[in-house]
């Protein structure tokens, strides 16, 4: 969905220029974090995975689950990363950048399905509770809350733009909830012996993973629909646009991302007749890039037409 308003006219006073940053999601730093978080998360998971059919624990086997899904997302996303440093070419000429979008979306789809299961299984087990062992159940989930934390950090200080790195890390961080909730579980099973418990963290467990899941798959969709970046008001670029110095009209705006941090817009600007369209086009980049970061701009710009009167009709003799 783009935004376009129509004839937008009028000045505009300037706002304050906005703090730069380069648009590429795609640096050594962010494959580096996902491989780390990648391994970390994965040789958990089989402990985590083993622990749950020992201690008879369905809160480890979800968590267990869901490190499963961050496993195969978190390799997802770093092949999604590979992929958007590709070069450009002739038939992809914005390259391979929306791989990382389309991670995210199949990441945040990938939590709905896990939060489900977890969910169907959990009230299976509140009709028939199985005995805990929750001595070894609390073990695992400290240890596997260790890891958890560090996998967040390296991908909080990996994130910046990235939506592909920041869905990893919605993912890294239901683990850490996940792995919270299976310790108070185990604290509880072994004071009190009331297994079901383990049963209703883990639907707690699932409402956290799918609440990760929805902002996630808003903001792919909000890419994949090309609607305008979040916390841009196109209306008011335009009016931006307008009010420069020798700019009479502008219409057919659209403001767009092709990834995250990679913001895109088109515009037909008209110009007075004695105009300078090329000077007027370089300063509508220069004030689109300085005041919104903007640096990826079509602008078609033309002179107005003046109409020359008609003639008037000549008296009959």
């Amino acid at each position: 969905m783009s935004a376009e308003p129509e004839n937008v006219r009028g000045p505009r006073p300037r706002e304050p220029a906005a703090h730069s940053h380069e648009p590429g999601s795609y640096r050594e730093a962010d494959r580096r974090a996902l491989l780390i978080a990648a391994g970390l998360t994965a040789g958990f998971m089989l402990v985590e995975a083993a622990g749950g059919l020992i201690t008879g624990s369905l809160a480890l086997l979800a968590d267990a689950g869901h490190m499963l899904s961050d496993s195969f997302s978190l390799l997802l996303a770093l092949g999604a990363v590979t992929l958007a440093a590709r070069p450009a070419t002739a038939r992809r000429s914005f390259g391979y950048k929306r791989a990382e979008i389309l991670a995210a979306l199949v990441n945040g789809v990938l939590l709905v399905l896990i939060s489900i299961w977890v969910i169907v299984e959990a009230i299976n087990r509140l009709g028939d509770p199985v005995e805990i062992l929750g001595g070894e159940m609390l073990v695992i989930a400290v240890v596997g809350l260790g890891a958890n934390l560090v996998a967040a950090y390296v991908l909080f200080r990996a994130s910046g733009d990235s939506l592909n790195v920041k869905a990893a890390l919605r993912h890294v961080l239901a683990d850490v909830a996940g792995s919270l909730g299976v310790i108070v579980a185990a604290g509880i099973i072994l004071a009190t012996g009331w297994d079901q418990v383990d049963a209703l963290v883990s639907i707690l467990i699932s409402v956290l993973i799918a609440a990760s899941a929805w902002s996630i798959l808003r903001e792919s969709v909000d890419v994949l629909l090309e609607a305008a970046p979040k916390g841009t008001d196109p209306e008011q670029i335009g009016l931006a646009m307008a009010g420069q110095q020798g700019v009479e009209q502008v219409h057919d705006l659209h403001v767009w991302q092709i990834t995250s941090g990679f913001p895109t817009l088109s515009a037909h600007v008209l110009v007075g007749p004695g105009a300078d369209c090329h000077g007027i086009r370089r300063e509508l980049e220069a004030m689109l890039a300085e005041r919104y970061e903007i640096r990826h701009t079509t602008l078609q710009v033309e002179h107005t037409v003046v109409q020359a009167p008609l003639p008037l009709d000549s008296p009959q003799g």
